[in-house]
């Protein structure tokens, strides 16, 4: 097994804080400077497994920062520098306290409620007649609530936003205009890969100068849902399940073992063999998305190896 990185406790010159989330470590120095280090940790089911994927944080923070630079004519983003393949630096921001979730395709959680006879999410209509994985006549927008730690992110329609006073209508208007943007810009690069961008979520933040900023990761896997285009309409048509990329293939690994993230469930144990397979998928995640061969980073200490980077950075 490679040596993963699944917790930090850095001390870099002029920090002010850290917080821990679900797979990234957010540090916050001084100069309004955000230092974000993508970790091993792999989240399904809002619940943190208990082992690390070799090279998974490497994968996460190349993908968003590649997305970032191919988006940044359209969007302004939070990123400043990439001084390490785990680490990306940026403006800090105040985060706004909703995830921008669109679909152009029925999956997922949408589908599930469909299912469910559900026939409006998020105050979104979703026309009848339609079965799981069809493309929607128009994307929609699907927003959620940020979760605190450990809660589960729960779904909100634009005008509860506006009325909650969660987002001003202002500032709304832009997260929407801004979503649907990168939405497209999202589903280009992926037709040009021989994939279909499904769903993805954004989170955007605002820099002390009042500037709505795209933040966190963007058009990765473990934020997006991708098909494989070829061979998609006949699947559809013969009812088939479509052909994944996303790490949808370890929450079904979960499911079939007895979890899904309820109350009194065990995570079932990942042997060692199972995980290299983990990481296998996310290479191969990796170079279907970026269209470029992945190179392993040096991981013999990986916690040194971005010290030493980051402390070149900020001198």
């Amino acid at each position: 097994m490679s040596n993963t990185i699944v917790a930090t406790d850095f001390n870099f010159p002029g920090q002010k804080k850290v917080y821990h989330g679900k797979v990234r470590e957010v540090y916050t120095l001084e100069n309004d400077i955000l230092l974000m280090v993508s970790t091993d940790r792999l989240s399904a089911f809002d619940v943190v497994m208990p082992k690390g994927i070799p090279y998974k944080g490497q994968i996460l923070n190349q993908i968003a920062t590649k997305m970032m630079k191919d988006t940044e004519d359209l969007v302004p983003n939070w990123l400043t520098a990439v001084p390490d393949p785990n680490v990306a630096i940026g403006v800090a921001c105040d985060p706004f306290k909703v995830e921008m979730v669109i679909r152009g395709y029925m999956s997922g959680h949408a589908a599930r409620e469909y299912k469910a006879g559900k026939r409006i999410l998020c105050g979104v209509a979703m026309p009848e007649g339609m079965k799981e994985n069809d493309k929607f006549p128009e994307p929609i927008i699907t927003p959620a609530t940020k979760a605190e730690m450990g809660d589960h992110d729960e779904d909100i329609s634009r005008e509860d936003i506006i009325a909650r006073g969660i987002v001003s209508e202002n500032d709304y208007l832009q997260l929407e205009d801004y979503t649907r943007k990168l939405f497209q810009r999202g589903s280009e690069i992926a037709s040009k890969r021989g994939l279909i961008l499904v769903d993805t979520k954004y989170e955007f933040g605002k820099t002390k100068e009042g500037k709505i900023v795209l933040i966190d990761e963007i058009h990765t896997p473990d934020s997006s849902r991708y098909f494989y285009a070829e061979g998609y309409s006949e699947r559809q048509q013969k009812g088939e399940a479509q052909k994944q990329l996303s790490k949808e293939f370890v929450r079904q690994w979960l499911i079939q073992n007895g979890f899904q993230g309820l109350e009194g469930q065990k995570v079932p144990t990942m042997s060692d063999e199972y995980i290299e397979t983990v990481s296998e998928r996310y290479i191969e995640l990796y170079e279907n998305i970026t269209g470029e061969k992945f190179m392993k980073a040096d991981v013999s200490n990986i916690h040194i190896r971005i010290e030493k980077n980051v402390l070149s950075y900020l001198k």
